[in-house]
């Protein structure tokens, strides 16, 4: 791995990693040296010093007529990024001590739903590891499909592992399907809804965890997915989902 990629993935922006990589090759050195070699403003190169030295990585001494930066050991890196998984593991536990209160606040004052838009088979992906990571982590470990024929291969296309991926979590699905075809696999249920082939609409229905996902074609026969995360639209579609199953 290249030592700039290194240092993006540390955190460094393109400027902070010129500036570093400067002192480094450099030695001890004033600003405006530091600030010729990576092309970099000397204003702006004091300033980025001034973070990397708040960042463990870089150190300065005063000489009679200035001020020397020189890059602290390579090793300085690992401990700076020790340092940071203890403020983000710190951070994860005031989050979480604080979410309940956060969360009251937020449905007191009326917590609207969250729609989020997704494109293409990438997009298809995400709603479906969604899927995985939300019902594994709920109580009741079970989601509702209504899938139409026009529409179901598209939507396992965006991602192949998903049905062994879902019963390797032991999360069981209750299908619907609109018109013919479609089978099980395990842990699942499959009831028909007959319906004209040639009436059908490409229309993708999942109701999980406290959200609805709605997948269908475009123009272009491309796959778009809308998911809106509210509690009371959940309960409603499950609702209606088990109306129309018990029907069948």
């Amino acid at each position: 791995m290249e030592i700039p990629l290194i240092l993006k993935n540390f955190g460094l922006n393109e400027k902070e990693i010129a500036v570093y990589l400067a002192l480094v090759e450099l030695g001890p050195s004033p600003v405006r040296v530091i600030a010729q070699k990576s092309k970099i403003n000397r204003g702006t190169s004091y300033d980025i010093l001034k973070a990397l030295q708040s960042q463990g990585l870089v150190s300065f001494f005063d000489t009679k007529s200035r001020q020397h930066f020189v890059a602290e050991p390579p090793e300085k890196l690992v401990s700076a990024v020790e340092e940071k998984q203890e403020s983000l593991a710190l951070l994860k536990k005031q989050i979480q001590k604080d979410l309940p209160e956060l969360k009251s606040i937020f449905e007191k004052n009326g917590g609207r739903p969250m729609v989020k838009m997704y494109e293409g088979l990438r997009g298809v992906k995400t709603i479906l590891e969604d899927v995985l990571g939300s019902v594994s982590a709920s109580k009741e470990k079970v989601y509702y499909v209504y899938s139409s024929s026009t529409v179901r291969k598209n939507v396992y296309e965006a991602m192949p592992s998903f049905t062994d991926e879902r019963i390797a979590k032991k999360i069981r699905v209750k299908t619907i399907a609109l018109g013919s075809g479609g089978k099980v696999f395990g842990l699942d249920e499959r009831k028909w809804m007959a319906l004209p082939e040639e009436g059908l609409k490409p229309v993708y229905e999942m109701i999980y965890a406290g959200k609805v996902a709605h997948i269908s074609l475009d123009n272009s026969a491309n796959p778009v997915g809308v998911v809106i995360e509210d509690r009371e639209i959940f309960e409603t579609q499950k609702m209606i989902f088990e109306f129309n199953w018990g029907k069948l």
